[in-house]
């Protein structure tokens, strides 16, 4: 017998097997969603019980004190997430957002009282495109009351900006949220509204790719520019990352807002030559697969070749793969009943002063202080 085919240690085969048994799953008794995850669902398997490991990495998450980032991606916002993100966030379970322009200015429609509504994803898009109603999959939004009313909530709030300087897009959306808390009928339900209010910094990764961004060039026609600096969103958030003693993530679907937050270890390693080994916890929720070359950023364990996941660590890593809307607020629900409130970190308060720490100590390292001094001669 060859090598190859020689059969494990007795103790391994033993060990392999040692693992709960899997036994007919029992629905009754089990009613709250705190039940399904602990009794349901961790005692199935696939994504079920990926799931569950998701709600208990995240209590993990919560009870250590790591500073939590939550990116996402995908049209969350308009299916009415923001409710779910905001209860997140008065807990202290989300200290920092990452997200596309897109959520951000679907979250401004509901304050307002500019309607969105559901559809049905069979619809006839040129008859929709008729009547003025865009379509995102199944949910409805008029473009007169809703589209170009949002628009200009956001296109005067911009001109109004007078800041001295660039500022970062966290600056900006903490003005959009302070100016719903100060002017809209129901500013309840945004999470812009909330993390102003909270002190939670709201980036996004791509400034310009978003309603957002296309009303924030409005200022240039209007001769009132405002100037999104990318790169303070690059340093405030490896800023944040850099303050915290652990971090963590709970990443809904991928794309741009993954890897902005992901890339800031390898960030930090440029400024400071070191890092702590990466990121300490990591959830996903996708229904991408990396044999598409998708997953930006890549899986867990690709993440780990470079930098941005802590290795040894596999019971802090964890996807599902399944829709956002379903797995969101199902773990969501979970930490909320299961975990104590936390104090507020109130990060948006201290990131300026985050930033110029990390700025003085990367200014310390004797390399970059002798390329300042080349380039100053």
């Amino acid at each position: 017998m060859s090598d190859d085919n020689q059969k494990p240690p007795d103790s391994w085969c033993r060990d392999v097997m040692s693992g709960p048994t899997i036994e007919p799953i029992e629905l009754r008794e089990n009613d709250t969603v705190r039940d399904f995850f602990d009794r349901v669902f961790a005692r199935s398997g696939f994504n079920g019980r990926r799931l569950a490991e998701a709600g208990r990495l995240y209590l993990r998450m919560i009870e250590s004190g790591a500073t939590i980032c939550l990116t996402l991606a995908g049209a969350m916002t308009p299916i009415g997430m923001s409710g779910v993100i905001v209860e997140l966030m008065e807990k202290g379970f989300v200290d920092f957002i990452i997200s596309t322009g897109a959520n951000l200015y679907h979250d401004l429609h509901r304050p307002y009282g500019f309607p969105v509504v559901q559809g049905d994803a069979e619809m006839d898009d040129e008859e929709l495109h008729a009547c003025g109603v865009a379509r995102i999959y199944d949910t409805l939004i008029d473009e007169e009351e809703t589209l170009i009313a949002t628009d200009q909530v956001v296109q005067e709030a911009v001109l109004q900006m007078r800041p001295d300087r660039p500022i970062s897009t966290a600056d900006l959306h903490h003005y959009l949220g302070a100016r719903v808390l100060e002017r809209a009928g129901s500013p309840r339900g945004s999470l812009l509204a909330s993390a102003a209010e909270l002190g939670v910094p709201v980036y996004t990764s791509s400034p310009g790719d978003s309603s957002v961004g296309m009303n924030v060039a409005m200022s240039v026609i209007y001769g009132r520019p405002l100037v999104i600096d990318p790169s303070l969103d690059v340093l405030e958030t490896t800023a944040l990352v850099w303050r915290a003693r652990e971090n963590g993530a709970v990443e809904v679907g991928g794309g741009s807002p993954k890897n902005f937050y992901m890339q800031t270890q390898p960030m930090l390693w440029q400024f400071l030559e070191s890092n702590r080994g990466g990121h300490d916890y990591f959830i996903q929720l996708t229904t991408d697969s990396p044999h598409w070359g998708g997953l930006s950023g890549a899986t867990p364990s690709e993440a780990k070749s470079w930098g941005k996941i802590q290795p040894g660590r596999e019971k802090n890593s964890v996807v599902v793969y399944s829709c956002a809307s379903i797995t969101f607020p199902l773990l969501a629900q979970y930490v909320l009943a299961a975990a104590k409130p936390r104090p507020l970190k109130r990060l948006f308060d201290g990131k300026d002063q985050a930033l110029a720490d990390l700025k003085e100590a990367a200014l310390e390292r004797p390399d970059i202080r002798r390329r300042l001094d080349t380039s100053g001669s």
